[in-house]
């Protein structure tokens, strides 16, 4: 009984710390595209940007580009402070207010935030995340006082002056308020950062956010938290280390390479085409799985995410905007424009694969026992070879139960935390099964969980979330896979849809 609540108050905190850390990062992913606009609009027209190939004071394109009317200012970086300052905190906090209020709320956090923004003479995306969802949230409550009151006629005055009045209010008290303790604190993150980064500790976060990625907490981390560090950062080094603290592909690279060469059954089957997406597409949930299937991993990935990080410190490396998705490609294209920095991302990519796939390889090699999963999974498809149809009692051996659908399957949602990397990716593979199958009548899209609503016939999602998208869909069918690339499940589903009876399990897994 006692190990059954503690089971459950650990499950139940970490779907809370999911909860929080998709707050936060959702209200950064939908405007990654901004934060690579400002990268790359920085990295062409600074002083030391890719157009001044030159260096200070010398003959440039970007001087030359100066002469021509009106671009003086822009190739002279003047578009660069007024983006980071003011564009980049003003869309996270719209997005952030919206998230809580719609539109008015969106509104009226970005109201809020201008106060913090006035207030400050550092790039605020700390009082963004924190205005924002204020507004929004307090715009809510303050409607609900005279919601069904207001007498015919005048709903569009009290409305759009309830929201200038409260946003006024807010935002001066985001200005004299909020803006000296968010300058404090955010002076010394700077300083913890700085101090992190001086005496070569850095690596040492990687006993942190190694294990948070596998929670899949890799989205809260590096939209939530170091992508809005990492742009201050650039604002005032022109690049940030930050930015590869998450997003470098090295350690899940080398962890998909051991079982490429290790590895036994469906996991070694499945490894190459998980590198290609994690290292090429820069889809890091892929490699999540494997982790969780022999935690004994994560001491691999600790190590090649320290390795990686250090080589990045030892050569003063930088990108000068997020690497979205953290494909090896994006990150090349956020690197410094200098050698030094190409050297040592090369380097960092290299070491911490290595690191990584020895220690990883190590462990796999050392692990003599028989993957029970494995031999079930393929004991039962050949006894349903032999049969030639799927056998319902089998299925009770690999996780299944039965239901029964009281209405056909139309809408398909594969759930995930971001709602972007790995969940568009299962959904692609099982539009095109159920595609194959002749069903086009059937829908099947990708969404972020916090964005789910109960219209759903059937949800996929990884079974470490199942918990938070049941919340959000409790009268759908759920089916959790652990690989959203490969799964058996999505043959069931086509067979479930054809028959229209439900795969092993209403909530299986």
């Amino acid at each position: 009984m006692a190990s059954t609540a503690t089971t459950s108050a650990s499950s139940g905190a970490r779907v809370q710390v999911q909860k929080f850390g998709t707050f936060l990062s959702n209200m950064v992913m939908p405007n990654i595209g901004a934060f690579i606009a400002w990268g790359l609009i920085a990295a062409m027209f600074i002083e030391v940007g890719w157009l001044n190939l030159g260096g200070k004071g010398s003959v440039s394109p970007s001087s030359w580009i100066a002469e021509i009317g009106g671009w003086g200012d822009f190739a002279g970086g003047g578009i660069v402070g007024p983006m980071i300052t003011y564009l980049l905190p003003l869309l996270i906090a719209y997005t952030g207010g919206k998230m809580l209020y719609e539109t008015r709320g969106g509104v009226v956090g970005a109201i809020a935030t201008m106060g913090v923004i006035a207030g400050t003479e550092v790039p605020m995306f700390m009082g963004a995340m924190i205005m924002g969802p204020l507004g929004g949230w307090s715009m809510k409550h303050i409607d609900a006082i005279w919601d069904g009151k207001i007498k015919p006629g005048f709903e569009m005055l009290v409305n759009n002056f309830a929201a200038g009045i409260w946003g006024g209010i807010l935002a001066t008290f985001g200005f004299f308020t909020m803006s000296p303790i968010l300058d404090q604190i955010v002076s010394a993150g700077s300083r913890s950062i700085e101090f992190l980064t001086d005496n070569n500790l850095l690596p040492f976060t990687s006993f942190v956010i190694e294990p948070a990625k596998v929670l899949f907490l890799n989205n809260a981390i590096n939209h939530g938290i170091l992508t809005p560090l990492g742009t201050a950062d650039v604002s005032e080094k022109g690049k940030s280390v930050l930015f590869l603290l998450e997003a470098n592909p090295a350690a899940g690279a080398g962890l998909l390479l051991a079982f490429m060469f290790f590895g036994k059954g469906l996991a070694k089957a499945s490894s190459p085409g998980a590198f290609i997406i994690h290292f090429f597409g820069g889809i890091h949930e892929v490699y999540f799985p494997y982790v969780l299937m022999k935690p004994l991993l994560i001491v691999a990935m600790i190590a090649g995410g320290a390795t990686q990080i250090l080589i990045n410190v030892l050569f003063s490396v930088g990108l000068r905007a997020p690497a979205a998705p953290g494909s090896v490609f994006a990150v090349y294209i956020q690197t410094n424009s200098s050698v030094s920095d190409y050297l040592g991302v090369t380097l960092s990519i290299l070491g911490g694969a290595t690191v990584t796939f020895v220690i990883a390889s190590i462990i796999l090699k050392a692990d003599k026992t028989i993957e029970a999963d494995d031999q079930l999974v393929g004991a039962t498809a050949q006894m349903e070879a032999m049969k030639g149809k799927k056998s319902s009692v089998a299925s009770t051996l690999t996780g299944g139960g039965t239901a029964v659908l009281t209405k056909p399957i139309r809408q398909i949602v594969f759930a995930c935390d971001a709602g972007m990397g790995s969940s568009a990716m299962g959904a692609s593979v099982l539009r095109k099964k159920i595609g194959d199958a002749g069903h086009t009548d059937v829908t099947v899209v990708n969404r972020a969980i916090s964005d789910l609503t109960d219209e759903f016939d059937l949800v996929i999602s990884h079974q470490d979330l199942a918990d938070r998208a049941a919340e959000k869909t409790p009268s759908a069918i759920h089916v959790l896979v652990d690989n959203f690339m490969g799964s058996p499940r999505y043959d069931e589903i086509v067979e479930m849809i054809d028959s229209n009876t439900a795969p092993e399990g209403g909530v299986t897994s």
